[in-house]
């Protein structure tokens, strides 16, 4: 985990909206109407509150920004240099330290307006007091407005630096530029660095991640550095310069001994000498890259001496290529390694080790006498340690066929089933009907199968299956078939009855009656059966009897609308007095009148229950209890 969350940092409003948020909330917050009937005392108070709310808010949110933005004092060394080369240090204190005098100075204009707002002897010298005393206060903060803007844009580049824990195990990639830096990284981490083939395509610091011995690690990927002084270093040089002074971590110094990327291996080893010092008391590895295109061996002798020299002085030089990744994971577990144990030696080296040292006792038994005394093994446990090493001939398996056969082996799952050889081709599915063949499997299923066809062969022997079906069976065959032909033709004539009728008027249907009867009394004849006299169209006959139409007579009631002749009007059934049925109809219609009038009523409809509603009326509500809703 990172020590510094810079992503926290409050957004910083321009001074204009700053403004505008501070206005608009103190005039959303305090009271907005002086009633007549105030004392002056109340209207003092009155305008004093207003005064307060807007110099406390103006405080809260500028301590908010004075707190949030990091102090180049308290952070790790690292971090404040690296701030002084992306924002210029005095630059970043000038800014923060006039954010913090304008909130004095508000603080300053309200205590003293709200000290003259006691001699105001009208609600218009109190209310021109406060006009005065916001607008000195909104004049201190628009002065203030090239701060805000430069804090602004201090905290957006803050919250996209990568999160570089300056304590944690890190790796270190430094050298010239394109050669072959974020290449290496993104071999040995997770992160997606770009990688172009020019120069300075990397210009800030980049962080990825790896696991090496159940250990969390960080890489940093640095951007080139040319050689030349550090005051005509640049940005972007700069910001490599400062990790590799603060950050204490193993430094992999990346060498092109191809010269491909521009720079030869003399103007490479003049900047490893003139940034050597930086490399003080820090594990230092330097990496030979692009061994694909050249090696080391086949450099000239001039250019290998350096590379000599470094290996005399315990400096350890690794071949690598990011292309056939030789070399890749030597460099990392070498420099992974190093660096644990330049850590280790540090805290040896502290205070707390000789405390946790006392604590620690190790027993050494002091001899009694001048006896050897070897360790003792039983000799059980020897026999087995000794029939181990001798272990015998091991068991051929599939493995030691296939390498014997090559092409040739084809494996053969079934040659280790427990079955009789006849039955090991056979395929046997798993399930059969919906069943698991396994839940059946018999140990005595041969035993059984015997035992059943001995039965069979005395079935046969004896006779049961020879007897023919009696005669008797053949005439209920017989007797079956016509009676199904008989119910299949009667459901045939049903449907074809059916479909006529849909078609055709009843009386229709009526006539042909007899014409069906005739067809399928020939149409069974012809099959050897006889249609009964009372069947099924002689049972329907009844039923389907026509009836005489009824002549309608037309009837009017007693306003001379038509009725019906079956019954009497609703309005007239109950009261035999003319003058009383009027008078129930008229009082019917007073009664729907209202009800008429609300039907009316709709959401559109421009409506007004209440003339003046309360919440529209009665004011701003005092601070207080809120249960009366």
């Amino acid at each position: 985990m990172a020590l510094y969350n810079f992503k926290k940092i409050t957004v910083v409003p321009t001074s204009k909206d700053f403004i505008d948020i501070v206005l608009s909330k103190t005039q959303r917050k305090t009271p907005t109407v002086v009633h007549k009937h105030y004392k002056i005392s109340r209207i003092r108070q009155f305008y004093m509150r207003k005064i307060k709310y807007t110099q406390q808010n103006y405080h809260d949110k500028l301590q908010q920004i004075v707190q949030d933005f990091p102090k180049l004092e308290d952070i790790h060394p690292f971090y404040a240099d690296l701030m002084n080369v992306l924002y210029d240090k005095d630059h970043y204190k000038l800014a923060l330290g006039q954010i913090n005098t304008a909130l004095h100075l508000i603080d300053n204009v309200a205590r003293d307006y709200c000290r003259l707002m006691k001699y105001g002897d009208s609600l218009y010298r109190c209310k021109q007091l406060k006009r005065a005393a916001m607008g000195r206060m909104c004049t201190i903060l628009k002065r203030q407005g090239q701060s805000l803007e430069y804090l602004e844009q201090v905290r957006q580049h803050l919250s996209r630096l990568p999160s570089i824990d300056p304590n944690t195990r890190t790796l270190l990639l430094c050298g010239f530029p394109n050669v072959g830096k974020s290449s290496f990284m993104n071999k040995v981490t997770r992160a997606d660095v770009e990688v172009q083939p020019y120069a300075f395509t990397t210009k800030s610091l980049f962080v990825g991640h790896m696991d090496y011995r159940y250990l969390r690690w960080q890489v940093v990927d640095t951007p080139g550095i040319l050689d030349h002084s550090l005051e005509d270093r640049n940005t972007i040089e700069m910001q490599a310069i400062t990790a590799l002074a603060h950050l204490r971590a193993a430094v992999l110094f990346v060498m092109d001994v191809s010269e491909q990327c521009g720079h030869s291996l003399e103007e490479q080893v003049e900047l490893f000498e003139s940034i050597r010092p930086l490399f003080a008391n820090k594990p230092l590895i330097i990496v030979a890259n692009k061994s694909d295109i050249v090696e080391l061996k086949d450099l000239a002798v001039e250019k290998q001496e350096f590379f000599k020299k470094m290996e005399e002085e315990g400096v350890s030089v690794i071949q690598t290529s990011t292309v056939t990744e030789e070399g890749i994971m030597k460099v990392k577990t070498e420099a992974c390694d190093r660096l644990l144990l330049q850590r280790v030696d540090m805290k040896m080296k502290g205070r707390k080790v000789n405390d946790i040292l006392n604590r620690l006792h190790i027993a050494v038994p002091a001899k009694r006498d001048t006896k050897e005394r070897p360790p003792f093994i039983p000799p059980a446990v020897q026999a087995r340690r000794t029939a181990m090493e001798t272990e015998a001939a091991k068991k051929r398996t599939l493995r030691d066929e296939e390498l014997e056969m090559g092409d040739d082996f084809v494996l053969d799952l079934q040659r280790e089933w427990d079955v009789k050889e006849e039955y090991r081709t056979d395929v046997i599915p798993e399930l059969w009907m919906g069943k698991n063949i396994a839940d059946y499997v018999d140990p005595d299923i041969d035993a059984k199968l015997a035992e059943l066809e001995e039965e069979e062969a005395m079935r046969e022997a004896a006779g049961v299956y020879d007897n023919e079906e009696s005669s008797e069976d053949e005439e209920m065959k017989e007797i079956r078939a016509t009676a199904k032909k008989i119910r299949e033709k009667k459901i045939l004539l049903q449907m074809e009855s059916r479909a006529k009728k849909r078609v055709r008027a009843p009386s229709i249907a009526r006539i042909t009656e007899g014409i069906k009867r005739k067809r399928m009394a020939s149409e069974l004849g012809d099959m050897g059966v006889e249609l009964p006299a009372d069947g099924h169209f002689a049972r329907n006959r009844s039923r389907s009897t026509s009836r005489a139409p009824l002549i309608k007579r037309q009837r009017t009631d007693s306003e001379g609308r038509p009725t019906s002749s079956m019954r009497t009007p609703r309005d007239v059934s109950g009261l035999r007095d003319v003058e009383k049925r009027k008078k129930v109809r008229t009082l019917s219609k007073v009664s729907q009148r209202k009800m008429n009038l609300n039907a009316r009523k709709g959401e559109a409809d421009r409506h007004i229950s209440v003339k003046m509603p309360k919440h529209l009326f009665a004011g701003k509500r005092k601070a207080g209890k809120t249960n009366r809703r």
